[in-house]
């Protein structure tokens, strides 16, 4: 009885626990919703979901699974936020920009992934960046100072930044520019390279992956730079006169509004100078006349141009006017020492004052003048003005205007500084007659003296043999053996210092050349060659 009943109680045990089992409820996958996406970048979103169901059993992880195509699940992109139920936050980065995507929330348990519902947004584009042009400041005749500001950088890395610039409007990076380096913030850029007195427009620009992007267009001007200037040649010289050129090569950025030449007797001449402008302006070659010159002196001479910016001037030019007389002979020059004295005999017909010299030819009205009067030996101008120039009575010469301005006839002392100078002792020079050892001979030509009496001329003098017409009969002689020149200086009422030299001498009973100077006093009314001599 006793194994019957404790049979009947297991039996009922077991009967008991597999009605409690058929009662057990059954396990499932979660319950989970998908959050609206905020927070939208170019490369980041922030998501997330809210497990609302377990579904029996424990959720082991749950996040957000994303991909560019719908119904995106845990085998790609996703989140890992947690395990449990309840809401979670989801940060998507790594993002495209400018795409759409697809979303959804997912939860794990036992049972299986669940997911939520599907959510789609598109990411922010990437934009140019915002970039602001600074003023323009410091401004040079070459440079200047500019800038900009990057605000902004569109969703992307700015990997360059600067100023562009040229002269047209909205320069751009295929052009001039610079590069200050990258990122936001202000920069500073010097433009360099800039031509004088032109406009230009500048902008700032900035780059990121999505291109350039550029401020506002700002002009400003260079500063104008002094004209660029050239002095040309010398031409026409006379022995007032000379024409001079020049040539403005660039205009400094700003117009020309004189142009010119400047001289003086020194190096380095200046408009405070003597100036004549030109008569245009603007660029290129001109020329200038200048006047009221000295003859036979040496000038400096140079271009000039001036603009707004101020005044500039072209190289030196050296010249020397023309020894010339009134009537328009030209002759050449020596110096000897510090003596400058002609190289020709004088041959002019007028006083430099522009007054007529008598030209007297008839031997009885020659030998009765007491005013000044010339000729031409042997009254014979074609043959002998171009072998001897002209001979004149003392009268002439004591005009004092005989020689052109600024020369003048030798005095005495004048003629014993040159023979000095060639070797003279002062005690030679004081006596009368002949005297010197060979200074004759360096004074003549080394041709045209009859009587094999050439010179050796290395003074320069080149004295040729004139002749002379006599103060008593008016008569011509000597031409080819002899030369007088006259001295300013006169020795007395009747008489003035002259010099002579000659071919020959009588020695004995023969003839030797004559190498010596003669210093002697003659009758005012002789007509002799003339050499003048520098002031």
């Amino acid at each position: 009885m006793k194994k019957v009943f404790n049979l009947f109680v297991i039996t009922c045990i077991v009967a008991g626990m597999a009605a409690l089992n058929g009662c057990k409820e059954k396990e499932e996958i979660p319950v989970v919703t998908t959050a609206a996406t905020t927070a939208i970048t170019t490369t980041t979103a922030t998501t997330g979901g809210e497990v609302t169901s377990d579904g029996g059993a424990e959720v082991t992880a749950r996040g957000v699974c994303w991909g560019t195509s719908t119904g995106p699940d845990i085998t790609g992109s996703h989140t890992s936020d947690g395990t449990g139920v309840g809401v979670f936050t989801s940060n998507l980065t790594g993002l495209t920009p400018g795409t759409t995507y697809y979303v959804r929330a997912y939860a794990t348990n036992s049972e299986g992934t669940a997911y939520g519902n599907e959510v789609t947004f598109s990411t922010t584009p990437i934009a140019g960046a915002t970039v602001t042009t600074t003023a323009v400041t410091g401004q040079t005749t070459t440079s200047a100072m500019s800038g900009g500001n990057v605000t902004a950088d569109g969703g992307a890395p700015v990997t360059a930044k600067g100023v562009c610039w040229g002269p047209n409007a909205n320069p751009d990076i295929t052009g001039s520019h610079t590069t200050d380096g990258t990122g936001l913030g202000a920069f500073t850029s010097e433009i360099t390279g800039l031509n004088p007195g032109q406009t230009y427009h500048v902008r700032a620009y900035a780059t990121n992956s999505s291109g350039t992007t550029y401020g506002s267009d700002v002009t400003f001007t260079t500063l104008a730079a002094k004209p660029a200037v050239v002095t040309g040649t010398v031409s026409e010289r006379t022995g007032v006169s000379a024409i001079v050129g020049g040539n403005v090569t660039g205009d400094g950025g700003a117009e020309i509004l004189e142009r010119g030449i400047c001289w003086s007797l020194s190096p380095g001449p200046d408009i405070d100078d003597n100036n004549v402008a030109a008569a245009t302006a603007g660029t290129g070659t001109f020329t200038c006349e200048i006047t009221g010159l000295d003859v036979y002196t040496t000038y400096y001479a140079r271009a000039y141009a001036r603009n707004s910016a101020g005044i500039e001037y072209g190289a030196d030019v050296m010249f020397t006017t023309l020894l010339v007389d009134f009537d328009g002979n030209v002759y050449t020059a020596v110096t000897i020492g510090d003596q400058v004295w002609m190289l020709e005999n004088l041959a002019v017909t007028h006083y430099n004052d522009g007054t007529e010299i008598p030209n007297v030819t008839t031997p009885g009205a020659w030998t009765a003048l007491t005013d000044g009067a010339f000729c031409w030996y042997n009254n014979d101008m074609a043959t002998n003005k171009p072998l001897y120039g002209a001979m004149y009575n003392w009268f002439a010469v004591n005009s004092g205007n005989l020689c052109p301005a600024g020369w003048h006839v030798p005095t005495d002392e004048d003629f014993q500084i040159l023979e000095i100078e060639l070797g003279m002792t002062e005690a030679d020079a004081d006596l009368f007659g002949w005297r010197g050892t060979d200074q004759g001979a360096q004074l003549k030509s080394t041709s045209g003296w009859s009587y094999n009496g050439n010179g050796t001329n290395t003074s320069g003098f080149t004295a040729v043999p004139g002749g002379v017409r006599y103060y008593e009969d008016g008569g011509f002689f000597g031409a080819g053996e002899l030369a007088y020149f006259w001295s300013s200086e006169e020795a007395n009422a009747e008489r003035s210092y002259y010099r002579r030299v000659r071919s020959r001498t009588l020695v004995g009973s023969d003839y030797v050349t004559e190498e010596r100077v003669d210093r002697e006093r003659a009758v005012k009314t002789a007509g002799k060659s003339v050499r003048c001599i520098k002031d």
